[in-house]
């Protein structure tokens, strides 16, 4: 082949890889640069542009640079962005059954989580579609501990702290306020500004999560009881993935959800290293007495006979919810 042709198929074929076909779906996060997050999504992004011949590029935009979830929503329904990762109550403003795992208290072991999970993953996706979006994958964050710039020995104690909520996430807040807690819904954001003016003194994370970040800096104690499984929801717009082909459609799912698995696995780990270096930095993890921890598995299964009856998931959800979770238990709920 001479130089001449060979300049020539290279042309067509970067002609081919930029023109019509060609799709940039832009997804924002408030998953700091540097995490493990980033790094898998980032992992995911270029073997899907190299899979694809470079019909496909999945363009991130982390640190909340797009602003909260309201406002990457909006800026999805305009056409700015395309997709935005989400916590379950963020994502509650698509469906209402983006929030079906983070009821508190829901779930007790992580063996629960992934066998419930395996059954109801495919019927959120459902709902999602439903609702005009593709939910690429669901990255699971571990569980949640309140933590506090004050110790919390007891649920009175609670009562008259100023606790966090994520903004959207209703269940929560109707749990707490079941429990006899007043709390501040606010965006994810705004968390660590808040706990650095006072405006909130307790909020829950996981591990990892408070390191990443940097609430650490500015809580003391930690709750040992784990209150709400978190977790991330990686939703696109419907119109922008269908306008993909179908192998290409195919590619960008199977690598998203290859990087999420190694994103729960490698959380996981993560969640337990945070744990030793939130020691380490003299945190305090302070552990409620049986009768504590009673009071609250009580305000849980409360919440989940509420949850049953309110309407807050779809029927088909909630029934699915229920007897995975009791599969999981060998028939016991």
């Amino acid at each position: 082949m001479t130089t001449f042709n060979k300049l020539s198929l290279a042309l067509a074929l970067a002609f081919a890889a930029t023109g019509a076909e060609a799709a940039t779906l832009k997804i924002a996060t408030m998953a700091p640069d540097g995490t493990n997050w980033m790094k898998e999504m980032r992992a995911g992004a270029d073997a899907i542009k190299a899979k694809t011949e470079g019909r496909v590029e999945l363009k991130f935009y982390p640190g909340g640079v797009m602003g909260d979830a309201s406002t990457v929503l909006r800026k999805i329904k305009i056409g700015q962005l395309q997709g935005g990762a989400f916590t379950g109550g963020e994502a509650s403003v698509i469906t209402k059954d983006a929030q079906a795992y983070t009821v508190p208290f829901l779930f007790r072991t992580q063996q629960e989580v992934d066998q419930v999970r395996a059954k109801v993953d495919p019927l959120l996706k459902e709902q999602f579609r439903k609702n005009g979006f593709e939910l690429l994958g669901v990255s699971g964050g571990g569980f949640a501990y309140l933590m506090s710039t004050r110790e919390l020995k007891t649920r009175d104690d609670l009562r008259s702290a100023k606790v966090w909520v994520p903004q959207g996430d209703a269940i929560a807040e109707a749990t707490f306020k079941a429990a006899g807690v007043a709390p501040i819904p606010l965006p994810l954001s705004d968390v660590y500004t808040s706990l650095q003016t006072g405006l909130i003194d307790t909020a829950a994370n996981t591990t990892a999560g408070a390191i990443a970040f940097q609430w650490h800096t500015k809580v003391k104690y930690v709750v040992d009881l784990p209150v709400i499984y978190t977790i991330g929801e990686l939703a696109v717009d419907k119109k922008a993935f269908d306008a993909l082909s179908e192998a290409d459609r195919k590619t960008v799912g199977d690598e998203i959800a290859a990087a999420f698995a190694q994103i729960d696995k490698q959380t996981r780990a993560d969640n337990t290293s945070a744990r030793a270096a939130l020691e380490k930095e003299g945190i305090r993890f302070v552990a409620p007495d049986a009768s504590e921890r009673g009071n609250w598995e009580a305000v849980g299964a409360d919440a989940q006979k509420r949850l049953a009856t309110s309407g807050a998931l779809s029927p088909e959800i909630q029934k699915a919810l229920e007897a995975a979770l009791a599969e999981a238990r060998g028939g016991a709920k």
